[in-house]
């Protein structure tokens, strides 16, 4: 929690404010229960009118002054909040864009979205209370047993008494909730796993008639979550009855002493209506402690995780600037490159070596976890090498700043994803300057101008998230659109053509060949037919190089191959 007090740097002056206010508020209050003893001992005992419309005017100031200080203090401690918690959610986002998809996995999407959203919120909440009432409580505390010793200095006891079973109280009810709200966060995450699981996978799940199985995984998750959301309500709802019994316990002891009192003396009546409220303020402050000592331990554990997402350093690291410049025409060299996922024993690739060139299309094949997915994506970097080097254009991949080697790099994933927006803006959505032509040019070449211009407003249509309300063919020639727009110097297919029909397969190559004179092409695909062209086809198996050559010299030389062909 401590290292989140950082945000609250850039609003000193706000905090200042808040302060000034709170001691305004603080003032106030302390000071009418010691007016109301005046106006009974000096103005109503002795029939003094004019004492009790003076005292009672002074009264009215004080109090326009204390309200004045809440309404500042409330103003300035919900702006602060509201501001932390936004540049919160910007340094939380901005870290997990930066994250590796290593990091990514780390976490989970389910419990960086519960990180960013609910914790976030869980501490701005905590924070609007402590701005003002962590300043507010002790002052009120401290004052209120201050001016009570003074009106009352024989009955500071209650006082004392009353705070000693506070305290213990409080304690008890803390050491309890602790423990269950780390819990309660745990099993929130669950749920939203569970829910973004269900709401990703709802036709797989109606395909295989699983809605009843997910459905109950779903309410014992709902039930632990809820058994344990209601274990802290009890324990919390504990607080009201047992302050109310100490508060009214507290009020019939002064009550009880300050009526043997009376007896001996007539003006302690003013003395005692002020403790009375003074103990009142006391037992208040103390009140509100206990909920900031409770809600601070709640707020803590989201404040850890948030921060484990912004002291988490990613895997991948990229260099500021460019220390050496490619001279060289565009390609992509692997040198004895070996990987394997974290920490485990296996490697998913190993000893893997080739060069591709400009103008040439390499193709990658080979059967289900052979590695090929796993290859490329060392290309952009989504992993590093367990050992060996990459290079393009002659340069360790290692050197390049992550925007110079983004810039390089066209990509286009085995499953298209398209952002909210539309047509014109996903297929832009790489480029920061990109033209009306550029984006037609690359529309053409992707086999997707057909579609779009018969859509209601072509390129201006509207794109739902995920490219929902589009086919997994359109969703693909929009994603490979995105990434020609970019005019890279290396294009990644990673089995993008799997959603294509044969025909729009094949006319989608014949263009590319059109516009990639200069452009290293890597293409990873299931079917033959999409990479029989190509000028190096690269066999795997088990994560190792097994073929290596043209469609034909693999059909003589590589078994592999061959079994793949035949299939």
């Amino acid at each position: 929690m401590f290292r989140l007090l950082k945000y609250m740097k850039p609003y000193v002056w706000q905090c200042f404010a808040i302060v000034l206010a709170v001691g305004l508020q603080v003032y106030g209050a302390l000071m009418l229960p010691t007016m109301m003893a005046e106006i009974v001992n000096s103005g109503i005992l002795k029939n003094d009118t004019g004492f009790i419309v003076r005292t009672g005017g002074l009264m009215f100031a004080v109090t326009v002054v204390s309200a004045l200080g809440t309404l500042v203090s409330s103003y300035f401690s919900a702006k602060v909040s509201a501001a932390i918690s936004r540049d919160m959610k910007h340094d939380v986002f901005a870290k997990v864009l930066s994250f590796s998809i290593a990091e990514t996995e780390h976490f989970s999407t389910a419990s960086l979205v519960t990180r960013t959203t609910n914790d976030i919120s869980q501490v701005q909440q905590t924070m609007v209370m402590c701005l003002s009432m962590l300043v507010r409580a002790p002052l009120m505390a401290m004052g209120a047993v201050m001016q009570a010793f003074v009106v009352a200095p024989d009955m500071t006891w209650i006082i004392a008494l009353a705070v000693s079973i506070l305290l213990v109280f409080s304690i008890v009810i803390i050491s309890i909730a602790i423990p269950k709200f780390e819990i309660f966060q745990k099993l929130m995450d669950k749920i939203n796993l569970l829910t973004r699981e269900n709401l990703t996978g709802i036709r797989v799940i109606r395909a295989l008639n699983k809605e009843d199985f997910e459905e109950k995984k779903f309410v014992k998750a709902n039930n632990e979550l809820t058994k344990t959301d209601l274990s802290i309500v009890k324990v919390m709802q504990l607080q009201t009855p047992v302050m109310l019994l100490i508060f009214n316990g507290t009020s019939l002891l002064a009550i009880w002493v300050g009526i043997a009192r009376l007896g001996m003396d007539i003006s302690y009546l003013g003395k005692m209506m002020a403790f009375m409220q003074y103990a009142t303020q006391v037992i208040m402050s103390f009140l509100f402690l206990t909920m900031l000592f409770v809600m601070i331990p709640r707020a803590n554990v989201s404040a850890k995780r948030i921060n484990e997402v912004l002291m988490t350093e990613s895997e991948i690291q990229f260099p500021e600037g460019m220390t050496e410049e490619p001279t060289v025409e565009a390609s992509v060299e692997f040198r004895h490159v070996d990987f394997r996922y974290g920490k485990s024993e296996g490697k998913v690739l190993e000893n893997i070596s080739f060069r591709a060139e400009a103008g040439k299309t390499t193709a990658f094949i080979g059967s289900t976890g052979s590695g090929k997915s796993t290859l490329i994506n060392l290309v952009p970097r989504f992993f590093d090498a367990t050992a060996g080097e990459i290079l393009i254009s002659g340069v360790d991949i290692k050197k390049y700043p992550e925007a110079m080697l983004m810039k390089r790099i066209g990509y286009v994933p085995q499953k298209g994803y398209l952002f909210a927006g539309t047509v014109r803006s996903n297929i832009l959505f790489g480029v920061n300057e990109g033209s009306i032509e550029s984006m037609k040019k690359a529309a053409k070449i992707a086999q997707a101008a057909e579609f779009i211009n018969k859509m209601p407003e072509k390129y201006e249509s509207k794109i739902a998230e995920g490219g929902t309300n589009v086919s997994g063919g359109q969703r693909q020639r929009l994603s490979i659109a995105r990434a020609l727009a970019k005019e890279p110097e290396i294009l990644i297919f990673d089995d993008a053509f799997s959603a294509l029909d044969m025909k729009t397969d094949s006319k989608l190559r014949e263009a590319l060949k059109a516009v990639t004179q200069n452009t290293v092409t890597l293409v990873v695909a299931q079917r033959i037919s999409t990479i029989r062209d190509a000028e190096q086809i690269i066999v795997l198996d088990r994560g190792k190089i097994v073929g290596k050559g043209s469609h034909y010299e693999l059909l003589d030389k590589c078994k592999v191959y061959l079994e793949i062909a035949k299939s």
